[in-house]
């Protein structure tokens, strides 16, 4: 079920650790081999290549090397998401996923892609639907950002909306996990995903390259095509690129309703199985990207637009259409005089729309549009320390129109300053301090909406501070450690939401008088790098004084919030916005270990596991949509120009869950691929076969709202290639 975009050459894929926002940084650069591309440029980029093993998808295959491979080399991995000060080394638990690595585990969504990677699973809402979840918080807890600035949608609002980032555009995604305010605010508490797509060219390009891609194939018979072209004269740079997909119903390994609903309806409903109804969907966009560098720095424009269409696998009459436009601009300076080195500028103003048609006719249009600024400005060192202070300032206006009129039209404006030090305490330890002091303002507007009259405007001033420190043992074990107090102020849906929410099943309602969820976060690692064998384990605990939760009253209400009983037609649950106490804790764990290193012959064996505990803590009862514990194991072979990957997830039912939800059951899953690099003319090609869910089995996340109705994709076989010229 997985799509493709434009893959680089394939190196060996590394998995990288680094430290939070607040954090210090110390972790051990990975070497990778670099294969031979169309460029100096790109073959610098394959060689960077760090990647984790998934856990439930097919592990990424050992290097497949064409047949005349470069010479190996030994280069960083600087991770660019909450390290405004370049370094190689970084605290918080961070993977990066590039080239092969994340191009045999691109799929139709966002957060299916990441699913499996120690921490992360997805919410999923049906095939073209599902956005990441990290130690089990969504929501406005994770930051999705597209090029270090916010993607401006409604994902976050609602399980049924799509993120407006496709994988197919991505050329790198670097995840945060744990939390990351200090850059990004208090709604990164849960984590960062960045999804970075290179529009904007910031190294020198010379001549023209570019990458073409295809594939077909998946649980939806997905069809998926990509381009991309740039060029340039070592001073200016143009880049451009599209990406189409188009997908069939999911096909499923039995019913679409699980056993338990089953029981429930009448033994004469027509029971779908075997395919999800109207789960099809595509989706099709690009972009186009210009940039001039130079030898102290870069500027550059670019523009994206994104277009989806897809079904409400919740009702079989419902559509969502969805456009995104985004204009970006960023510059950086350095080898500045004076009290800063150098300068980083970074714009994007988006317009998001879309539209929920029910048989034909809109019901509800939901819009948010805005524009997202920052400035980085890193000091000259001050003694012993090292440091970048910031800016933000961003301004959305979100609105809900028609039958689902769930939200006012609300205003949210923000400002807020950030600043991260370094110290490096000796060549052993290094310590980060990092703080953030952010302003918001929620403006709502009632207009004509009766039921939206009391929302008043609210203000919040949200601070957050946090401390980190890596401590190198020796030469191959490091001890990171992280600590962090962090603000989030509600957003417009907690405080205001009043309505009906029919694709969930809901009627929503907000609470005007919530304060600012505070939460005290912590989490030790311990990590080894030596030559080919390197992994982490790692715990982490979060308590929350005010954990903002939809909480189920038990009562039914029709689509204007009066009480009816629950046999009534089209009855909602009545949810409201509560904080209560919480706590998150638990443990992820992963490792690559060489088995085989003979002659070109590799093999490697990979090892990973997670598992998060979320409850009241007053009550003790657990939070809803927690995903089990998983453990994973696979191999990767590589020789010559060839490559596989085999591996074997275990995830263990799920019976922690409040007294008004259902559990799931446990399943394994089986995925693998293979993989050939071979070169024509001065064309670098990879062709790939791609396995997915192997052994059929019936998947049912508890992560999703809708697990009792739509399962994951059956036994599938994706088959892709791809060209970099």
């Amino acid at each position: 079920m997985s799509t493709s975009s434009f893959p680089r050459p394939r190196g060996t894929a590394a998995r990288r650790f680094l430290p939070s926002p607040f954090a210090l940084s110390v972790s051990v650069a990975l070497a990778v081999n670099a294969t031979s591309a169309a460029s100096a440029a790109s073959t610098a980029s394959a060689a960077a290549v760090a990647s984790s093993a998934p856990a439930g998808s097919a592990a990424p295959a050992a290097s497949a090397a064409p047949p005349e491979p470069a010479p190996a080399i030994t280069l960083p991995t600087v991770i660019t998401t909450g390290n405004p000060l370049g370094s190689a080394e970084v605290a918080a638990p961070t993977t990066v996923l590039e080239g092969t690595g994340l191009d045999l585990r691109r799929a139709d969504t966002l957060g299916q892609t990441l699913d499996g990677l120690p921490g992360i699973s997805t919410t999923t809402y049906g095939p073209m639907v599902g956005r990441p979840i990290i130690r089990g918080m969504d929501g406005d807890r994770i930051r999705i950002m597209n090029n270090g600035l916010g993607s401006v949608d409604a994902s976050s609002l609602s399980f049924d909306h799509a993120v407006p980032l496709d994988p197919m555009t991505a050329g790198r995604i670097e995840i945060v996990r744990g939390p990351a305010a200090l850059l990004y605010g208090g709604n990164a508490v849960g984590g960062v995903v960045n999804v970075i797509d290179d529009r904007i060219p910031t190294e020198p390009v010379q001549g023209i390259h570019g990458q073409l891609q295809g594939d077909w194939g998946g649980a939806n018979n997905s069809r998926s095509g990509a381009v991309q072209v740039k060029g340039g004269d070592g001073k200016f740079a143009i880049r451009a690129d599209a990406f189409g997909r188009k997908t069939d119903a999911l096909r499923i390994p039995g019913y679409a309703r699980s056993a338990n609903l089953r029981e429930q309806d009448d033994p004469d409903t027509d029971q779908p199985r075997g395919h999800l109804p109207n789960s099809d969907g595509s989706v099709h966009g690009g972009g186009v990207g210009m940039a001039w560098t130079g030898d102290s720095g870069y500027a550059g424009l670019s523009y994206s637009g994104y277009d989806s269409d897809y079904g409400s696998v919740a009702e079989d009459t419902v559509r969502l259409k969805m456009r995104q436009e985004r204009f970006g601009a960023t510059a950086r300076i350095d080898d500045l005089d004076g009290p800063f080195k150098s300068l980083k500028f970074d714009l994007a103003y988006t317009d998001y729309r879309h539209r929920e048609v029910d048989d034909g006719v809109t019901g509800t249009l939901f819009k948010n549009h805005g524009y997202e600024a920052r400035v980085e400005a890193q000091h000259r060192d001050m003694g012993p320390l090292r440091g970048t202070l910031g800016l933000q300032a961003s301004q959305t206006r979100f609105s809900a129109l028609g039958d689902e009129s769930l939200v006012p039209t609300t205003n949210t404006d923000s400002f807020a300053l950030f600043d991260l030090e370094q110290w490096d305490v000796s060549n052993r330890l290094s310590l980060s301090l990092g703080g953030r002091l952010e302003y918001t303002q929620l403006s709502p507007s009632a207009g004509d909406i009766e039921k939206f009259d009391a929302a008043s405007p609210r203000d919040f001033t949200a601070g957050s501070l946090a401390l980190g420190g890596i401590y190198k043992l020796d030469s191959v074990w490091s001890l990171a450690a992280n600590v962090s107090y962090t603000e989030r102020a509600p957003t417009f849906y907690e405080l205001y939401a009043n309505g009906p929410h029919d694709a969930t099943g809901q009627y929503l309602i907000g609470d005007p008088s919530l304060s600012k969820e505070r939460s005290y976060s912590g989490d030790l690692g311990l990590r080894f790098k030596d030559g080919p064998h390197h992994g982490s384990f790692g715990v982490f605990y979060s308590h929350f004084r005010n954990y903002i939760t939809e909480v189920n009253t038990g009562l039914f209400v029709d689509d204007e919030g009066k009480v009816v009983p629950g046999g009534t037609d089209d009855a909602l649950s009545q949810a409201i916005y509560r904080g209560v106490p919480a706590d998150f804790y638990g443990f992820e764990a992963e490792g690559s270990f060489r088995v085989l290193g003979r002659d070109a012959h590799k093999l490697d064996m990979r090892l990973s596991g997670d598992y998060t505990n979320a409850r009241n803590s007053d009550t003790g009862q657990p939070l809803p949509r927690i995903p089990p514990l998983r453990l994973g194991w696979g191999l990767e072979y590589a020789h010559g120009a060839w490559g596989a990957g085999v591996s074997f997830t275990k995830a263990f039912a799920q019976h922690r869950h409040p007294d008004n939800d259902d559990g799931t059951k446990g399943y394994y899953r089986v995925d693998a691929d293979l993989t050939y690099a071979f070169r024509i003319d001065k064309t670098q090609w990879q062709a790939y076969l791609r396995g997915t869910n192997l052994t059929n089995q019936e998947i049912r996340y508890s992560t999703s709202v809708l697990r009792d109705v739509a399962p994951e994709g059956g036994r599938a076989v994706m088959l892709g290639v791809l060209a970099s010229f």
